[in-house]
């Protein structure tokens, strides 16, 4: 009783302030999992096409320069791509066996490969065949692993890889302290192998919260300033909190006065870089996460501001899909904030520079405000399998302006049109705004509709039907290639949603991922759906310069369910009445015509029902009348 009252209280005030708290913040669609840098995405894109050089040139360049963090965090996202795709770095191997970096990067993807096997799953959920394959591969990984360190005797990445294979392998502890001490004697502030060696200590795995929690505030300690060792701390308080969901069974309970800390300590490293920096995304959304947890919801606005479109997989994981518990979080985040802003008050944007202040990479650096980089604006356009005027019958109530124009094939297309003052409504549909109104407007109805998404040189698309998504894709170059039993499932609901009898074609369409501009559109065509307009993700609103082309006016509530009800067109395009609409109600007319008259000529009816008769008469013979005056200024689909 009281959280509904708190919540019909605080109501006015979200409504009020949600749309203003936070529109700095970059759209859901330029939110982005995990991106890579943009060197690392070029060696990833050329990977995934079978080219191994930029790669091989990028971690060469690593070694040269000893630049051990950047290296340690290259060699998994390359791994990890040659899980999906192994031809390039076969390649490299075949070409330069003895290369220390091509090296590196097959120990790694041979620890990759064994944990896909085992998967993340507690124990007791992993089968007895898939652990035995596990300790296999990972026995099968020992010699690379060596290779990989005698090649490269001063490096720290290859102790990075066995520090996470001594976890897999259930090395005994004093093997985890000889690869820690060789880790330690190379680079003794290496962020990678404190990672890997926080998850061995972990209560989960083969220490305690207590020996987790001392190992990660000891080393935040000796850190150099900057260092991103200062927010080991907050990764235990996530593994402690969120992961382990508290003191285990056997006690290690960690005081709150230690996670606040960790917190506090985490912030003042995030506050030392500039906004927007990808260096610290993972850092960020560790903070976030906690802080939102701990009810600080103000200071978790800040650390979204601050990261901008780098969402990273962890933590959100941990809760479920991470692209969307990010964007849930955020939204939930700044409708936290404006519960708690004073109703007749005025939401302050960010700063005028809307930067972080970017602080001391090393000790003695003073700090220097870096602008944050602008966000790929995304764009979005949906091919409705309807005519204009059906489609908007459907979307009068979905709070914002469309605008509709007719497409090949007794199709449309629509997008958003510009709305210089969004209602409540559309602050409540979130930033996917399309993809939210196509939601609502296919509700009910038999015809489906097909978003398609543009966001920089990332593609993608959601298939919608009866108010719910039923398909759902992107095209990223720098991402892995997606599973094929998953495509597959996708280009059969494709394929049957739009009658198409063979998948296989769609299936490759969605199965790559180079050139994704000519597989979308390639996609549609197949599909049998119009094509795309020309100037489609490079500007807004590309249906201005097609003909046909018309606004439907956002509407309140009230009015859209009026409008629904009674039929006028006013406000919306003018689109001719379909012939079925024609038939029903000159049939109605034609029936209620006699049966009113004959209510008022027989005494047995009565002045109650005869007058429903007559009104239900006029009503009909207005909505005719209405039509007909209006049929010289419909626009011909």
């Amino acid at each position: 009783m009281t959280a509904t009252l708190r919540t019909l209280i605080t109501l006015p005030r979200m409504l009020r302030h949600g749309a203003a708290v936070g529109a700095q913040l970059p759209p859901d669609a330029s939110v982005v999992l995990d991106p890579p840098a943009p060197e690392l995405r070029a060696a990833l894109t050329a990977a995934y096409a079978g080219d191994h050089a930029p790669a091989r040139d990028l971690l060469a360049a690593t070694r040269v320069g000893a630049e051990w963090e950047r290296r340690g965090g290259y060699v998994p996202r390359l791994a990890e791509s040659a899980l999906h795709s192994p031809g390039w770095l076969d390649a490299w191997l075949a070409e330069s066996p003895q290369d220390p970096d091509a090296v590196l990067v097959k120990a790694e993807h041979s620890v990759q490969q064994a944990w896909e096997i085992r998967t993340g799953a507690r124990a007791s959920s992993v089968a007895r065949d898939q652990f035995q394959a596990f300790f296999a591969l990972l026995d099968d990984a020992v010699p690379v692993l060596g290779a990989a360190a005698e090649l490269n005797p001063t490096d720290p990445v290859p102790w990075q890889v066995a520090l996470t294979h001594a976890r897999g392998s259930q090395a005994p502890r004093e093997v985890f302290d000889a690869y820690w001490a060789e880790a330690t004697a190379r680079a003794p502030h290496h962020y990678g192998c404190h990672l890997s060696a926080l998850q061995y200590l972990c209560d989960k795995w083969y220490g305690s919260h207590t020996e987790m929690f001392d190992f990660a505030e000891r080393a935040a300690e000796e850190a150099l300033p900057g260092s991103k060792l200062h927010a080991l701390p907050l990764l235990a308080a996530v593994e402690y909190d969120v992961v382990a969901g508290g003191p285990s069974r056997e006690g290690g309970r960690i005081e709150r006065s230690r996670i606040q800390a960790a917190l506090d300590r985490a912030r003042e490293l995030s506050d030392a870089y500039p906004q927007g920096d990808p260096e610290v995304a993972g850092v960020r959304n560790h903070l976030a996460l906690m802080l939102v947890l701990a009810d600080r919801h103000e200071e978790a606005l800040e650390q979204f501001r601050a990261l901008g479109v780098h969402a990273t997989e962890y933590p959100w994981a941990y809760l479920g899909d991470a692209r969307g518990e990010f964007l849930d979080f955020r939204a939930g985040v700044r409708m936290r904030v404006a519960a708690r802003m004073p109703f007749f008050s005025r939401s302050k944007p960010a700063g005028a520079s809307g930067a972080v202040k970017a602080g001391a990479y090393e000790a003695g650096t003073e700090a220097v405000a870096t602008p944050r980089p602008s966000p790929v604006t995304p764009h979005c356009l949906a091919l409705v399998a309807a005519p204009p005027h059906t489609v908007a019958d459907a979307a009068l109530m979905c709070g914002v302006p469309l605008r509709i124009a007719p497409a090949p094939g007794r199709s449309s297309y629509v997008e958003l049109a510009a709305d210089s003052e969004p209602g409540i409504r559309a602050t409540l549909l979130g930033e996917d705004r399309l993809t939210a109104a196509a939601d609502n407007f296919t509700t009910g109805e038999p015809w489906p509709a097909l978003v398609l998404r543009r966001t920089g040189d990332r593609y993608g698309f959601t298939l919608l039907r009866q108010g719910k998504k039923v398909a759902d894709h992107d095209w990223d170059p720098a991402a892995p290639v997606p599973d094929h039993a998953a495509v597959a499932a996708t280009a059969a609901t494709l394929t049957a949603m739009y009658g198409v009898a063979d998948a296989r074609p769609v299936t490759n369409l969605l199965r790559g991922s180079a050139d994704p501009a000519r597989r979308q559109s390639a996609l549609v065509k197949a599909l049998g759906l119009p094509p795309i307009p020309a100037g489609f993700g490079t500007r807004d609103e590309v249906l201005t310069t097609l003909a046909g082309a018309q606004v439907l006016a956002r509407r309140g509530f009230l009015a859209g369910i009026l409008d629904t009800l009674s039929g006028d067109p006013s406000g919306r395009p003018p689109m001719p009445r379909r012939p079925r609409w024609w038939v029903l109600r000159i049939a109605g007319l034609v029936l209620f015509t006699p049966v009113t008259a004959y209510a008022w000529w027989s005494p047995d009816i009565g002045w109650f029902r005869a007058s429903l008769s007559t009104i239900a008469t006029c009503y009909i013979a207005r909505q005719l009348t209405g039509a007909w005056r209006r049929r010289g200024r419909v626009t011909k689909v």
